[in-house]
């Protein structure tokens, strides 16, 4: 989908006290590849959730190493993955080095699922989620442990009066950016 399109989907969903306060923003750059785009929400004119593509790949790739670099972490390999690799790899690769392809993959997931639960997240995160939350239902969104789906499930319209005031014991243990965007809905109540 395109970001015109999903922008426009999105905002059709936000509360009617937000429109105006919060955006979706994106750049990007055509003709230029290695640059990077830019993804954000906005609230009054003011960046409030960064989600910058450069600087998270570092980050990512930083947390990737510190994960294979520290042998206190072990990351369980079953057979099914082994067998998968295999399959992907036509058989042409040895038994040992399989096991090292399967592990680096699931350390890679693991690095990009730790630097989500940071809210450190990407312009191409910020696509996939917005689009998940686009078509699952808000208690899915609103109960996610995805700091992303939290936000938006909060500033959207289908969310009540009634439910908003039930879930500030929930949100004490929630992330601090979404205690804020929760604290921002309050406030228009």
């Amino acid at each position: 989908m395109s970001w015109s399109k999903l922008k426009q989907q999105l905002d059709s969903f936000l509360c009617p006290a937000l429109y105006g306060r919060v955006e979706y923003r994106a750049t990007g750059y055509r003709y230029l590849p290695d640059k990077a785009g830019l993804c954000y929400i906005s609230v009054d004119k003011k960046n409030l959730l960064n989600m910058n593509d450069k600087t998270t790949l570092i980050k990512w790739y930083q947390t990737e190493l510190e994960i294979k670099n520290d042998s206190a972490i072990q990351i369980p390999i079953s057979n099914e993955e082994i067998e998968a690799a295999r399959k992907d790899t036509q058989g042409n690769v040895p038994e040992d080095r399989l096991k090292v392809i399967v592990r680096n993959k699931k350390i890679s997931v693991y690095a990009k699922e730790l630097l989500s639960a940071q809210a450190s997240l990407s312009k191409s995160n910020f696509f996939v989620v917005a689009n998940k939350f686009l078509s699952i239902s808000i208690e899915e969104s609103l109960e996610s442990h995805d700091v992303l789906l939290n936000i938006l499930a909060l500033v959207d319209r289908r969310v009540g009066k009634k439910r908003i005031l039930n879930m500030t014991e929930k949100m004490k243990v929630k992330h601090p950016i979404v205690q804020y965007f929760y604290e921002l809905r309050l406030s228009t109540l």
